[in-house]
């Protein structure tokens, strides 16, 4: 049986003062805390999606991924800055503290926050909204355990982020 890990984000968000744009995650998973970078799981469709819909190259490295994501205006962290999880289940999330999202808009151009999953858009609206006052959209999650779509009916999904 899996037990409860108390677990800090550890790593710094993605986004310079152009990010017109912000994803947010609900916390790194376990793959993604041992690469020390967002969606390090090697079958999360993240990184497939985005470079599909702003036509790039699939990017390998780290550099490679924030170039893409900097270069397209475009802003990636999480919502929780802590919490209480088994492995990386996100229904197990308890003591949920979250990160200081008001602080990277303050230093931004951030016009569309944008929630990659449920339980993203659920804490947002639970612990940061209030704060922010900004909305935010829930898209379908990038998550190897959301097998219900395919890759491509993910990027039609995803497509509104270049609408804004």
């Amino acid at each position: 049986m899996a037990e409860y890990t108390h677990v800090k984000h550890g790593f710094d968000p993605v986004y310079d003062e152009h990010s017109k744009i912000l994803i947010l995650g609900s916390l790194p998973s376990v793959k993604s805390r041992e690469q020390g970078f967002y969606y390090g799981h090697p079958k999360n469709r993240f990184w497939m999606v985005l470079a599909k819909l702003l036509e790039w190259e699939l990017p390998a490295t780290i550099e490679e991924k924030k170039k893409m994501l900097l270069e397209n205006k475009i802003a990636i962290w999480d919502v929780l800055d802590s919490c209480d999880i088994m492995g990386s289940s996100d229904s197990s999330i308890k003591n949920p503290v979250a990160a200081d999202i008001q602080g990277v808009l303050q230093k931004t151009s951030i016009q569309k926050i944008y929630a990659n999953g449920g339980a993203a858009g659920k804490y947002y609206r639970k612990l940061v909204q209030p704060i922010t006052g900004k909305e935010i959209m829930v898209l379908q999650s990038t998550s190897p355990l959301n097998c219900r779509f395919s890759l491509e009916q993910l990027v039609e999904m995803w497509r509104v982020i270049l609408e804004g």
